[in-house]
């Protein structure tokens, strides 16, 4: 087992692990000053200043799981908008770290926020951060930019013209955000928004994603309309949200935009995951899922590259820990239990630009794990039966 050079040093012990890729155990896992350092599966003896946490034999590890899509200045209740309305910062604030400790105690630790209030994501990094508590990790987009009376204006992100549209970009940029996220088509949340209607034409997407790839950012894109979806694609964009291919009356997705997706190997992050027995999706919405969910499958079978993004914090059946549930969710889609697994682990971590950093249990790699007991790979309602969670190398479950 490999030396270790400072006082803080955890080993935590398994009978199996998933490392983000593969299967494997019995192992020990060393951590020191929050990193993994070492992955033993030798059975050999750890280091004797190292504090051994035995898990058991019936426990798996992972990584800590990503949620790629989330809102943490949302609520959960049945009317997110008036909630958000309601608060000042100061509530807002308190409320979103509370979110966050939610996610974060289901195993869920790294989260990519992407719609706050006056960059507020960011404020709750800074203040975890200055008070030593680990929270999850947050990949923070800032205000969506959106249209005005657009999708989510309400947020403050509105930008319309060349000229706001790269100013608003480089303000994200400048605060710290790490991916700007654009409503490139209505939404159902936003009253007098148009679901089946673009926000944005293919010039203004292009710009957008130029100036965020120059400033060394990500660019996320809400797409529900099939031709926002399209100019998404054709515009670059790192990851597309949604993807719903919604129309005025019904679902259409364009074979020839599908096609796009999976060639350009853009990430598209499905909205799955719901908490059982606490409602429904609105109407509008349930009308349309099955077709919604076929497209999903057949994208997935055609070789795109898929992560959970369950846009946490939505309503009563999206809480901020409801990713578990997503796991499900993706193999209905006729994902494998470890393409589910990577899907919110290894790949996530692709698609929110941390590879290397999370998603994986490699030496390197920053210590958020995940325990459980039973097999996912077998089962993956095991997921659910969480017995230990470490952020950042130290224990807060």
């Amino acid at each position: 087992m490999q030396a270790v050079n400072t006082d803080t040093v955890l080993a935590v012990r398994a009978g199996r692990m998933f490392d983000g890729q593969r299967c494997f155990g019995p192992v020990t896992v060393l951590i020191d000053a929050g990193h993994i350092v070492d992955i033993d599966t030798t059975g050999a003896t750890p280091p004797a200043r190292a504090e051994v946490v035995d898990l058991g034999s019936d426990v798996c590890l992972l990584p800590g799981l990503i949620d790629a899509h989330v809102h943490l200045a949302f609520d959960a209740s049945t009317d997110v908008v008036a909630g958000i309305g309601a608060v000042d910062d100061g509530q807002l604030l308190t409320q979103m770290a509370q979110a966050a400790s939610r996610a974060l105690r289901a195993g869920i630790t790294t989260v990519r926020d992407l719609g706050d209030r006056g960059f507020l994501a960011l404020a709750l990094r800074e203040q975890l951060d200055a008070s030593g508590d680990p929270g999850p990790e947050i990949v923070a987009s800032g205000p969506p930019i959106t249209i005005p009376g657009g999708h989510c204006h309400f947020f403050g992100g509105v930008a319309s013209g060349q000229q706001a549209l790269r100013a608003a970009v480089r303000e994200r940029a400048e605060r710290g955000c790490d991916v700007v996220k654009v409503m490139v088509s209505g939404g159902v949340l936003t009253p007098g928004s148009a679901v089946h209607e673009s926000q944005y034409d293919l010039t203004d997407l292009r710009l957008i994603v130029a100036e965020a790839h120059g400033l060394g950012l990500r660019a996320a894109a809400h797409v529900h309309a099939p031709c926002s979806i399209a100019d998404a694609v054709t515009a670059g964009f790192d990851t597309l949200e949604h993807v719903t291919f919604i129309t005025e009356d019904g679902v259409a997705a364009d074979p020839a935009t599908m096609d796009a997706i999976v060639e350009s190997g853009v990430v598209v992050s499905a909205t799955v995951g719901q908490v059982p027995g606490k409602g429904e999706p609105p109407p509008f919405v349930t009308r349309r899922l099955n077709a919604v969910i076929e497209n999903w499958t057949q994208l997935h079978r055609c070789g795109a590259r898929i992560v959970a993004g369950t846009d946490a914090g939505l309503g009563p059946i999206k809480p901020h820990d409801v990713l578990p549930y997503a796991l499900g969710d993706l193999t209905k889609l006729g994902m494998t239990n470890v393409e589910a697994l990577r899907a919110t682990t290894s790949v996530a971590a692709d698609a929110c630009g941390l590879t290397g950093r999370k998603g994986r249990l490699i030496p390197g790699a920053d210590a958020d794990l995940l325990a459980v007991t039973g097999d996912p790979l077998d089962d993956i309602g095991a997921i659910h039966n969480v017995v230990a969670v470490i952020r950042a190398g130290r224990r807060v479950r």
